[in-house]
């Protein structure tokens, strides 16, 4: 899905005002998942899933800084998430279904973190962002 210069704009601003905080934001990210759709747990059954646990911390860092890295290759997705997608298709097992509940939630604690900044048009650039992150990581799937 090509993406305009506003929304380019928009993408990169917003992560610019997040990227020094994603372990605390994916951290908010999980446990936000955790309690809307508690079934996604069974994926972390090693992790203290408790509200600002290191183990959330440390997975939430490393889910927001992949969707960092996206934001610089937003022409090309596929690239950016390739290893990602494969792990959790192949070896993870992640049921797909599961990209959208996690991007809803990365759109909501965004909204929460930046609320001057996320304008109607950066919601929808970042609504579209994640629609194509969940796609991109559901690829490997089909």
């Amino acid at each position: 899905m090509p993406f305009n210069a506003k929304e380019r704009e928009d993408i990169a601003h917003i992560w610019g005002k997040a990227c020094g905080q994603a372990e605390a934001l994916g951290a908010e990210v999980f446990d936000r998942l955790f309690k809307s759709c508690p079934a996604t747990k069974t994926y972390f059954s090693k992790f203290n899933l408790e509200a600002g646990s290191a183990d959330l911390k440390r997975q939430g860092g490393k889910i927001l800084n992949a969707v960092g890295v996206a934001t610089k290759h937003l022409d090309d997705l596929d690239s950016a998430f390739s290893q990602l997608s494969e792990l959790h298709a192949f070896k993870l097992r992640v049921d797909p279904g599961n990209f959208d509940l996690l991007c809803h939630n990365i759109l909501v604690v965004l909204a929460i973190h930046f609320p001057e900044d996320f304008t109607p048009a950066a919601h929808s650039a970042w609504d579209k962002f994640l629609a194509s992150v969940s796609v991109t990581l559901c690829s490997k799937y089909r």
